[in-house]
């Protein structure tokens, strides 16, 4: 792990994981937020060693972290060798965005069809939010943790949370794509206008609208990956190391 990499985990570590969930939790899922924002971009080395001390923790949940991470497809491990942040996968990424289409258009589907109001306003405050945000640019992780919510919600009005997370765990590449894409002018009025778009077609009971709406939205980023990677080559697989 080179000296940036060390002092960006070393920055702010301790505030960022004492949030509870065993050593290997906490680990887990704050090196997955940094990959997934860039602070750890592609090709960045890590080190058991300097992670374990960065977060004051033995090998043992660093190793278990970085296996789970491994699974993610957001690190590759080198046995002897080296383990390093994963370059975006477009393969992956156009799997993922397949399972998630065909998973997140059934929900709302079965949102709609269930004609439950609750539910309704509940997605429209996270719109509301997003839309009061989406003209400062400081705003931008607050957005991105309410749009995680505006999904989140629809999954647990039918009962799905757990395969919300499966889900989540899966999306890496896109979320790192998504990630890239939020600077973009227009980007954040967009991603507002779909959630709105799906939150009238809920509000309507008609799951065919619902369903269309979530389809548009969620292919937004899929559909500019070809401009990313000729913007970002470097955080691509393919491109020359």
């Amino acid at each position: 792990m080179n000296l940036s990499t060390e002092n960006k985990l070393r920055g702010g570590v301790a505030s960022r994981v004492d949030s509870g969930g065993t050593a290997a939790d906490r680990v887990y899922e704050d090196l997955r937020t940094r990959i997934l924002e860039f602070d750890l971009p592609p090709d960045a080395t890590l080190s058991r060693n300097d992670l374990a001390k960065a977060y004051g923790v033995s090998q043992t949940p660093v190793r278990e972290a970085l296996q789970r991470l491994e699974e993610d497809g957001l690190i590759r491990i080198y046995p002897q060798s080296k383990t390093v942040v994963a370059r975006i996968d477009e393969d992956q990424l156009k799997e993922t965005h397949f399972l998630r289409v065909a998973i997140e258009t059934e929900v709302v589907r079965r949102v709609a069809l269930a004609g439950d109001a609750a539910v309704v306003k509940r997605a429209r405050s996270y719109v509301r939010m997003q839309e009061a945000l989406m003209d400062d640019p400081s705003q931008m992780a607050l957005f991105y943790e309410l749009d995680r919510g505006f999904h989140a919600t629809l999954f647990e009005a039918v009962g799905m949370i757990p395969l919300y997370r499966m889900l989540a765990r899966r999306l890496g590449h896109l979320a790192r794509c998504q990630r890239l894409e939020l600077p973009r002018s227009g980007k954040l009025s967009e991603i507002v206008h779909g959630h709105m778009a799906v939150v009238e077609g809920l509000a309507s009971g008609d799951p065919e609208l619902a369903a269309a709406a979530m389809r548009g939205h969620i292919g937004a980023t899929i559909r500019r990956v070809t401009l990313l990677r000729e913007e970002f080559p470097d955080y691509f697989e393919g491109a020359a190391a």
